[in-house]
């Protein structure tokens, strides 16, 4: 049995909607299900994996930073790779650099790289299928 590839498209940035939540789960079932995945992010997709992210208390709710445990798309990324990597598939993260730039979060955590429209473009050719999520 050959092991497939799956590629994602997302343009969503952290914390805004359901659809980041949704496309995380997503990630995390085709893992589940033995496939490698590969990550194409633009637009605000591209702070998803922003190394400066940091947790936060809710003062409205009386709750200091680790009460509120506020989760961080960095962190859920980090914990995509290691399952990808305990299950011996492959997770690729590349965001747009065009995007990066202009949204000034060029720090990315490990494992997460750099590129283009060619990356994506790429990934597709080369995937078993291609899931675009977006906001239009």
């Amino acid at each position: 049995m050959t092991t497939k590839t799956l590629t994602f498209a997302f343009m969503d940035p952290p914390f805004e909607n359901e659809r980041t939540i949704t496309f995380f789960r997503l990630l995390d079932i085709a893992l589940e299900k033995g496939a490698n995945v590969r990550v194409f992010a633009y637009e605000g997709a591209v702070a998803l994996a922003f190394s400066r992210q940091q947790p936060h208390g809710n003062a409205v709710h009386g709750r200091d930073t680790e009460q509120e445990d506020h989760p961080l798309t960095k962190d859920w990324i980090a914990a995509l790779q290691r399952k990808a990597k305990e299950k011996s598939l492959s997770f690729e993260w590349v965001n747009c650099g065009l995007c990066v730039d202009e949204r000034g979060v060029n720090e990315v955590i490990d494992g997460c790289g750099r590129g283009g429209p060619a990356d994506l473009w790429r990934y597709a050719s080369e995937s078993d299928n291609t899931l675009t999520i977006g906001t239009r």
